[in-house]
């Protein structure tokens, strides 16, 4: 199969018919062999329904509903393991995304090599306050932290190669990080293309500005599970053991003070409490890295979601 085409969704019932048809012109058009996967993030509107009506008439449409709402993350998740194509594309359902961006994502991937393309929508239609500046902010931010050198890293349009998609789990809210997730994986030629960024045209963002203090916090996350989440006594025991033998030397500093030169009233000093301290907080990260590797090495499945029902997908 030439092409799967990944689609999380949420309350959005208006645009799946405009959307699919303009998929589906892209596709005869390109004489591309497709599967477009919807996964339905437990929808109160009609969305389902209108997903059922559509395979329908289009059988390469198929369709994962969730008992509840999990969020993108887990739609994605859950639409990578169920495609089949050699290439995979990703895109919003509300119309933002434009189909016809597929065959030069694929021809990238295909024919240039990469084993991954983001896409860059370089003119945007949102509200600046709100959602431009954020998103300029956060894309500095993991610019910086991961050394991979993209504009928008959070650009639902994308491209993999399939090799990628089975290669890494994506659980939480890391879909905005899924460049640094294939790149821990080992997939390092990571391509960018400017795209067309589409006026919405129907429903409402999904975006609030929980999700903007949220987008900081999970990078803070992705960074130290791709450096230390084999391995998390190197990052806590390393630390500890430092603010233990700081604590250590300070009080051998004071108990030669006491013994060797008779100085008295130790504990009114305060270098005695920051001695203390520092064995207690050392020995306490020491523990830490000791039970983070236990849980490492008997971690259960993280991504476990309740699917209602299934279309298209055996």
């Amino acid at each position: 199969m030439d092409v799967s085409i990944v689609i999380p969704l949420f309350n959005e019932d208006e645009s799946l018919p405009e959307l699919c048809a303009w998929i589906e012109r892209v596709m005869v058009t390109n004489n591309y062999s497709y599967e477009v996967l919807m996964i339905d993030d437990g929808s109160t509107d009609n969305s389902w329904n209108v997903i059922e009506t559509l395979r329908k008439k289009n059988t390469c449409i198929k369709g994962i509903k969730f008992q509840r709402n999990y969020g993108k993350s887990a739609a994605l998740n859950e639409g990578f393991k169920a495609a089949q194509g050699n290439v995979i594309i990703t895109m919003d359902a509300d119309m933002q995304d434009s189909p016809d961006e597929i065959p030069e994502l694929r021809k990238m991937i295909i024919e240039d090599g990469f084993d991954m393309v983001s896409g860059w929508k370089k003119k945007r239609f949102d509200n600046t306050l709100t959602k431009n500046l954020p998103s300029k902010l956060f894309n500095a931010a993991a610019r910086s932290s991961s050394g991979i050198k993209l504009h928008d890293f959070n650009c639902g349009l994308k491209a993999y190669k399939k090799k990628l998609v089975k290669s890494i789990e994506v659980y939480g809210e890391m879909h905005r990080y899924i460049p640094v997730l294939a790149k821990w994986a080992g997939f390092r030629k990571i391509g960018e293309k400017i795209v067309e960024h589409r006026p919405r045209k129907y429903g409402v963002t999904k975006f609030g500005w929980e999700r903007f203090v949220n987008v900081f916090l999970d990078l803070a996350s992705i960074t130290f599970v791709g450096k230390f989440g084999k391995r998390p006594m190197h990052f806590f025991g390393l630390w500890g053991s430092i603010v233990f033998f700081i604590g250590l030397c300070i009080w051998i500093y004071l108990g030669i003070g006491k013994f060797a030169f008779e100085q008295y009233n130790m504990t009114d000093r305060p270098l005695f409490y920051v001695g203390i301290i520092s064995l207690v907080i050392g020995t306490q990260l020491f523990l830490a890295g000791f039970i983070g590797e236990l849980i490492a090495r008997n971690s259960a499945e993280r991504n476990s979601y309740l699917i209602e029902e299934k279309i298209g997908i055996g």
